[in-house]
């Protein structure tokens, strides 16, 4: 019998406003996660809303970042109070989101509470999160999170047990109570699950081959895993996985894989000669960006790139059930969908979404625009899985990233696009020019945009063909006659103000100009959509944070 403390607390029902309805997660400041209680009162929301708790096997690491491991130790005793039979940890508590997924599936786990706030900053001054994903390995439900969101709003108090601090240096098993707490390497069961999926000894060739590439962790959480699969089991030289050790703080980088936060590899690969292959990811390791010798592949590219060339590896060599991407993303990868004869499916932004079209075994292959990826190996994104499956076209291919791009753009055409990202918004300003810009669109289809006429205009809606649920409002779209698109969305990814996204993407067919810098491709876009949202005059930037 479990003998557990009913601890009241009192915190206010504001402190939770960015666990909204349908969010997976609560992400806030480190600080603000520190408060007396804080982290608690949410993990109790989630014992009390997770189906299969009492008697089920939970898992349980995070990214590594600065509150990770005094989380483990708040969770560990509420999860013996709640009636878990076992929760499975890892060494150090570094977990990656994709391995956390992995390890759901292996072991029938109701779940797993990853602690993670992706790709934002880390340490006492960065940000912290608590993300639950659902027994298929995906992140939870819709109507499990809204659960969890109505659960926060009148919680006074929450169960724990007294108990010591359970070590996290090597793996071995312990017991809270009647809880069994089972610690493991963390990273060998992840690595099976590549092995499985490429021809190891291929990749292997290609890199011992006169391969020279990076791989940059950004001090995040796929260090160790990088290691173990790059270095020692594929036999890339010593020093190929940079910044490779989680830091708490990142090491005072901003853990996003991108070409401003990851300049440093960024500047190798365009500006230098040296390696033929960059790869960085963020900090729990589902995102990841590609580049070549002086390329830089756009992530919407790299999902169509993916999906068109999946028979190089033997996972997928018969064949893919269909493709999805969210709405976000260029519609690259519908263009070979179509030419492969398979289902190309556009979602809301949010992998739970696709999740139930990996489970109904309607998709394969998916991706966001955001640098995730992935397929039915896991129920996330992926990033060093993403980075196995491009060093495996390009073992079997024999050719560059450059040459390989090219040759993919003489074959369908060429989507030049870009994310333009306004951070930091005042919330107000952002939620006004959003909130003005929607009251325009129903007037503004017939009229000149660009070099186009707008052909529909609409806040994306979003049925989805399993459940037939429906989420609206997932983003002010602009579709133009000439199959151009710009896409407006407030994000929620950050906890200081607001993130204003434009999203501008025009279509080249083969015989058009191909080699054209995005940024000048898609000028006259940019330039009408900034006159059109009053984005200048309103935000008072005069350019975007970040240019992807």
């Amino acid at each position: 019998m479990i003998s557990s403390e009913h601890i009241p607390f009192n915190i206010p029902f504001s402190s939770f406003t960015d666990q909204k309805p349908g969010t997976s997660g609560l992400r806030k400041s480190t600080k603000q996660f520190q408060q007396t209680h804080y982290l608690e009162s949410f993990i109790e929301a989630i014992f009390r809303t997770l189906p299969g708790v009492d008697g089920g096997v939970l898992v349980l690491g995070g990214d590594g970042r600065y509150g990770n491991r005094s989380a483990i130790d708040v969770i560990l005793p509420m999860a013996a109070a709640h009636g878990i039979k076992k929760v499975i940890t890892t060494v150090d508590g570094i977990l990656s989101t994709p391995a956390a997924s992995n390890l759901i599936r292996l072991n029938k786990a109701v779940g797993g509470i990853i602690l993670s706030a992706s790709h934002n900053s880390g340490g006492i001054e960065g940000d912290f999160g608590v993300k639950l994903n659902g027994a298929n390995g995906g992140p939870a439900s819709e109507s499990l999170t809204n659960e969890i969101f109505i659960c926060t709003q009148t919680l006074n108090e929450y169960k724990s047990i007294s108990c010591t601090s359970i070590p996290l240096d090597s793996p071995g098993v312990y017991k809270i109570s009647s809880m069994i707490v089972e610690v493991i390497d963390g990273i060998e069961d992840y690595i099976l699950l590549m092995q499985n999926l490429f021809d190891f000894d291929q990749i292997s060739s290609l890199i011992s081959n006169d391969f020279p590439f990076a791989f940059d962790a950004l001090n995040a959480v796929t260090g160790p895993y990088a290691n173990r699969l790059f270095e020692n089991l594929l036999g890339a030289p010593q020093g190929t996985v940079r910044k490779g050790i989680p830091l708490e703080d990142f090491g005072g980088c901003h853990p996003d894989p991108n070409l401003t936060y990851a300049k440093d590899l960024a500047d190798l690969l365009l500006k230098g000669n040296q390696l033929m292959f960059g790869a960085a990811c963020d900090g729990d390791g589902d995102r990841n960006m590609i580049l070549g010798q002086g390329c830089f592949v756009n992530p919407s590219d790299s999902l169509a790139v993916l999906t068109s060339n999946a028979n190089c590896v033997p996972a997928y060599c018969d064949g893919l059930f269909g493709v999805a991407r969210s709405m976000p993303t260029s519609a690259a990868v519908d263009v070979v969908a179509k030419d492969l004869g398979i289902n190309c499916y556009e979602t809301p932004t949010g992998w739970k979404f696709f999740g139930n079209l990996l489970d109904a075994q309607k998709i394969t292959i998916c991706g966001e625009e955001s640098f995730g990826t992935g397929s039915n190996h896991v129920r996330e994104k992926d990033g060093i899985w993403a980075v196995l499956f491009w060093l495996q076209i390009l073992a079997n291919k024999k050719c560059s990233v450059l040459d390989l791009m090219k040759e993919h753009w003489a074959f369908y055409g060429r989507h030049y696009y870009s994310r333009h990202d306004y951070e930091s918004i005042d919330s107000e300003t952002a939620h006004s020019l959003y909130e003005r810009l929607e009251a325009l669109l129903p007037s503004s289809i017939g009229q000149h945009f660009g070099n186009s006429i707008i052909n529909h205009a609409d806040n994306f809606n979003y049925k989805d063909p399993i459940d037939n649920s429906n989420t609206a409002g997932q983003g002010l779209r602009i579709l133009l006659e000439d199959n151009s698109r710009v896409i407006v969305r407030l994000s929620g990814t950050g906890t200081k103000g607001a993130t204003l996204r434009i999203y501008l993407e025009k279509y080249v067919n083969p015989k058009g100009n191909l080699t054209q810098n995005p940024q000048v491709a898609l000028a006259d876009l940019i330039s009408s959509i900034d006159s059109f949202a009053e984005i200048k005059l309103r935000t008072q930037m005069s350019h975007p944070t970040v240019i992807t």
